[in-house]
């Protein structure tokens, strides 16, 4: 079996980004029009809606902006590993694709994938690390 890429992020911080990414993907459209008329106070249900202001984006959009470039790199190029774009062997190239293609925009595009945990997810158990070891970690 070959070794393991090296991962230039840690696994954790992989892990935060899958469990936020979870967590917004739950998300489903407004019902209501605004964030005040779905209180949760009497609509336990309206936590789920998804308002263009969503802190739980807005925090994964945080997080992801606040690592370097090299950890931006290897996020998305696991994110296409799992989403079957590259294959696991080609994991390097496909960290210096991200690079060459890496703009202002990572957290942005990262959220408009629409299975972005499953992706992470994928991509990190096709690296050979335990994603569900690390989420439990994390967790």
């Amino acid at each position: 079996m070959a070794a393991k890429p090296v991962l230039e992020i840690a696994p954790e911080k992989v892990a935060h980004v899958i469990i936020k990414a979870r967590e917004f993907g739950a998300k489903v459209g407004a019902w209501d029009a605004s964030p005040e008329d779905g209180d949760a106070d009497e609509d336990p249900s309206a936590i789920l809606e998804d308002f263009s202001n969503d802190p739980t984006a807005a925090e994964i959009a945080g997080f992801v902006d606040a690592l370097n470039d090299d950890e931006q790199a290897h996020l998305v190029a696991l994110a296409w590993v799992g989403r079957g774009t590259y294959e696991a062997e080609e994991f390097d190239e496909a960290v210096e694709t991200a690079r060459n293609e890496q703009n202002n925009a990572t957290a942005s595009y990262l959220l408009g994938l629409p299975l972005l945990a499953d992706y992470l997810e994928e991509g990190l158990e096709k690296l050979g690390y335990s994603a569900n070891d690390i989420e439990s970690d994390v967790l």
